[in-house]
């Protein structure tokens, strides 16, 4: 049994044709997960651009829902971290502000106390007369 060479080279031409088909054809490639688009931020934010641009396949494709999604735990994620860091912070600032009252507090308590050590010592002076100390009424006259 032979092949003729005309039907053979129809067969080749027919599977040539067709690898060509097969290779030129775009491979489908799965929607990325919420997780993938939640590590690659730049693939996140051109996906959402995309799909804001178009409402109608914004409303259709998966892969805008699983942007949305993405973009909606990255939110509450980045949310959770700033409530950390503002409670952080406001901790600090309460001890300063509790600090700064106890040495207010400590330097009016050494204010008001009295120390008898540390006194200036003043000279005793005898007493003075009433005479030398009252002023002169006018109209009389010292004796």
């Amino acid at each position: 049994m032979s092949i003729n060479p005309r039907i053979w080279s129809r067969y080749a031409c027919a599977c040539l044709a067709w690898s060509g088909l097969a290779a030129c054809s775009h491979p489908h490639t799965p929607p990325a997960s919420v997780d993938d688009l939640m590590d690659d931020r730049v693939a996140l934010d051109g996906l959402l651009m995309k799909c804001n641009a178009n409402q109608q396949m914004a409303l259709k494709d998966p892969d805008c829902a699983t942007a949305r999604t993405a973009s909606v735990r990255l939110a509450v994620q980045n949310e959770r971290v700033d409530v950390g860091k503002r409670q952080d912070e406001f901790e600090r600032s309460r001890d300063a502000l509790r600090q700064a009252q106890e040495r207010l507090h400590a330097a009016e308590e050494s204010a008001r106390k009295v120390d008898a050590y540390h006194l200036p010592v003043l000279p005793v002076d005898q007493p003075s007369t009433p005479s030398e100390t009252q002023p002169a009424v006018l109209g009389q006259t010292k004796p």
